[in-house]
Parts: structure tokens; C-alpha cells; sequence
């Protein structure tokens, strides 16, 4: 394989999609943001060794609900190496996946935590951390690849969008047009039967202002369990 998001081969696997984002360095802009951020560390965690590169997906490869979100934060995913680990964001994820018996432990906090998910499986369209967590549409086109191979070894019933641009960037993987209005709550079922499920990020700006509570990120895995696993 190749450092760059390269298409998917007849022996592909997670682990070599992992390996592949890690060393991906195909957009200048969000490589440079990234190293930087790993030199000049927020202080709260000036002893931490960041992991400063594409951060892969976590989870169970046996999953039937994919959770996407938008991508790395600059202090979370991209300090910790793992997908909503480390920051405020990840706290609320967790604990709702957790609560709906898709993970081991409420907390996620560093790579060697214990953590584990059980049917569930989180990724990103943008695999680096982008400056003002704003991605472009050029960056979320060159990192298209890696979610593409990623889903081509999963069979997943249930996708939970967090956020708009997770939503549309599954909606041009999963050829759903035209594309229903985002909206939390919203659902959307692909020609194969798979069902996307749509929830506000749980950003700060979310989370802190009440747009989204528990239990409306509650709602929605209740729903996705229901769909993927026939749990009440």
C-alpha cells in the first residue's frame, strides 16, 4: 500500500486501513495543523507524547452499527490515536454507547484505557484533525477512499450520523439521493436496506447549549440497537 488513500485490494483488512491512515500525508494543510498541534500542546496535557497523525476507526469489526462523525479533534483523537478519546466530545459519546450496551466501560480516556465496543463501530469521513475543526471538500474527497474500504469490510445495518457532514458524506457512499434534510432524529434507508440515523455532533457547542441532551443521543442509539440487533 501506499501513504496516500489508496483503493481497496483483494487482502485488505482494518489493520492495513489503520496502518495506511496513519501514515497518510496526502493533504498539506491538514498534515501541517496536525504536527503542529502535537508540538505546541494545550498545557493540560504538555507531558503527553500526541499521536499527531490520520487517526483510524475503533471498534468491533463485527459491527452492525457504524457510528460516523467528522473528524479528529486537535486535542482528543489526535493526542490520544483513537476516535473521540480524550476530549468532551468522546465523554458523552462513550457513555451513551455504554448506556446502550455497545461498549465495556462509560469512559474513554487513552488507548490502553480497556476500552471496547461490542457491535458498534466508530469512524470518520477526515481521518486528520483540520484547523477550526472545518474540513474542506477537497480534504473530504481525498480521504473518501479510506472510509470506502472501510465499509466494504463491514456489514453494517445501522449507520448513526453525528452531524451533517458525517450525513452527507455517507449519503454519497450510500447513493441515497435526493438526500432528505439533516435533522436530528431524521432517518433515510439506502436501495440495500441500510438505515442512517441522524443526530446533532456531540460538540461543545451542542452539548453545552441543550440542542442535544441525553437523552435525545440516547434515543438514537436505542433505535439503532433496535434496528441492527431486535433489542427492545
Amino acid at each position: 500500500m501506499t501513504s496516500d488513500a489508496a483503493g481497496a485490494t483483494s487482502s485488505d483488512s482494518l489493520e492495513a486501513i489503520a496502518d495506511d491512515v496513519s501514515r497518510c500525508r496526502a493533504c498539506p494543510r491538514l498534515v501541517a495543523w496536525r504536527e503542529q498541534v502535537a508540538v505546541e500542546k494545550r498545557a493540560a496535557f504538555a507531558d503527553w507524547d500526541y499521536w499527531g497523525r490520520g487517526v483510524p476507526p475503533f471498534g468491533d469489526p463485527e459491527a452492525k452499527v457504524v457510528v460516523v462523525g467528522l473528524a479528529p479533534a486537535a486535542h482528543g483523537a489526535n493526542r490520544t490515536g483513537r476516535m473521540f478519546t480524550g476530549d468532551r466530545s468522546g465523554e458523552w459519546l462513550y457513555r451513551a454507547l455504554y448506556r446502550a450496551g455497545f461498549a465495556n466501560q462509560p469512559t474513554s480516556t487513552d488507548i490502553d484505557d480497556g476500552l471496547r465496543l461490542i457491535g458498534a463501530l466508530i469512524t470518520a469521513p477526515v481521518k486528520c484533525a483540520p484547523p477550526a475543526n472545518k474540513p474542506t471538500p477537497t480534504e473530504r474527497e481525498t480521504c473518501r477512499p479510506f472510509l470506502e474500504r472501510e465499509l466494504a469490510l463491514l456489514d453494517p445495518v445501522v449507520f448513526v450520523a453525528l452531524g451533517g457532514f458525517a450525513y452527507q458524506a455517507l449519503c454519497t457512499h450510500l447513493g441515497i439521493r435526493p438526500r432528505p434534510k439533516f435533522g436530528h432524529g431524521v432517518e433515510v434507508t439506502d436501495q440495500a436496506g441500510r438505515l442512517v440515523i441522524c443526530s446533532y455532533h456531540v460538540s461543545q457547542q451542542n452539548t453545552f447549549t441543550g440542542k442535544l441532551t441525553e437523552d435525545m443521543l440516547d434515543a438514537v442509539f436505542r433505535r439503532a440497537r433496535t434496528v441492527a440487533y431486535g433489542d427492545p
